[in-house]
């Protein structure tokens, strides 16, 4: 009776590790969390370096909003509801801290102003608010049209700041100004914020409305999300540190695929890195390379997705070549921006008004 009872008990402890260990490897799949709802029309969630556990929304109307420990604060970090034109693709689009903003309190926005057009500007704060008079102004841009107006701003990592301008508008850039070097319309500029009014820096020419881009935390490639016309919405990656002119080929593509017979403009064109048709989504929504903690299996790999279709995909870079390019079991309705915490954690905004957490 012993021995029965001792290999019953060795059974037991034997299906106990297996049933241990097999919970141990199972991946729960990841899943965005709301964090909080009630936000207004937001287009973009950020952080500030040395500031973890708050973040920063951007409301298209005008108004950064604060989220700290899961709720709303009353107070907005920023107000200029009052300079914005906002609606359709207009209004208050883009919020970059600078990387010593804990010392320098020093940030840029993107927006379009009661004309409609471009303006980016740097301020300070005090650290809780941003100071009114403290605004500085980096770059005017004229819009000729409503719609394609960009509106990223992101430090890259020379310190600098870079800034995404759609082709001005319309369809297809009738005027062509996305190739044309004397616009600063379809172009990636860069600018330094320490000289406020210098002229801007033309990295890249040939984008429609780059919505997103961002900058891997880990290397500080480039990665950009840019629109397309009719049927090609298309992912584009360069290796940093790049050398000489870029040129990201619109309007002579779309994506891969030729769409004008114009001429080429200046730069070493490159072409995406990803695509997907209208048949799965309308309208990019550029992402991140996740370097997050809290879903390892996502570790590594650029997050994108889809305004129209909330549908949500990853890829890994190999060697330069997207590799396992997938359509993760993720949804975010009316996604309109992924943003990063201070550690790497990764956010997304949907136009409802509600703020999410990727997790498991």
């Amino acid at each position: 009776m012993r021995a029965v009872a001792v290999v019953a008990a060795l059974v037991a402890a034997l299906v106990a590790v297996a049933g241990a260990a097999a919970k141990g490897n199972h991946q729960v799949a990841p899943r965005f969390v709301q964090v909080v709802a009630g936000l207004h029309a937001p287009v973009q969630v950020t952080a500030a370096p040395g500031l973890p556990g708050v973040l920063y929304v951007v409301e298209q109307g005008g108004l950064v909003r604060v989220v700290k420990g899961g709720v709303i604060q009353p107070k907005p970090f920023l107000d200029v509801t009052g300079l914005v034109k906002s609606g359709g693709e207009q209004g208050l689009l883009g919020l970059a801290f600078a990387p010593d903003y804990a010392t320098s309190r020093q940030f840029v926005v993107d927006y379009t102003d009661s004309a409609g057009d471009t303006r980016v500007v740097r301020y300070g704060s005090d650290g809780a608010s941003a100071l009114p008079a403290s605004a500085k102004e980096l770059l005017f841009v004229q819009q000729p049209y409503s719609n394609h107006n960009g509106g990223m701003v992101a430090y890259g990592k020379d310190g600098l700041v870079y800034v995404g301008m759609g082709d001005g508008g319309s369809s297809g850039d009738p005027q062509n100004r996305a190739q044309n070097p004397a616009s600063l319309l379809g172009k990636i500029l860069r600018l330094d914020p320490a000289h406020p009014g210098a002229r801007p820096v033309m990295v890249a020419l040939g984008v429609r409305n780059p919505w997103r881009f961002s900058f891997d935390r880990a290397n500080g490639d480039l990665w950009i999300g840019d629109v397309g016309q009719d049927k090609i919405e298309e992912v584009d990656h360069v290796a940093w540190p790049w050398r000489g002119l870029l040129n990201f080929g619109w309007n002579l593509y779309e994506g891969s695929a030729p769409f004008s017979s114009n001429n080429l403009g200046p730069g070493r064109l490159v072409q995406p890195v990803s695509q997907y048709s209208h048949q799965l989504g309308c309208s990019i929504i550029g992402g991140y390379v996740y370097r997050g903690t809290a879903v390892p299996a996502l570790a590594g790999r650029y997050l994108y997705g889809d305004f129209c279709s909330g549908r949500i995909w990853s890829l890994k870079l190999v060697r330069g070549v997207a590799r396992q390019i997938r359509e993760e079991r993720l949804t975010v309705p009316s996604l309109t921006s992924f943003g990063e915490d201070a550690n790497g954690g990764l956010y997304a905004v949907s136009w409802n008004g509600v703020l999410y957490r990727l997790g498991s």
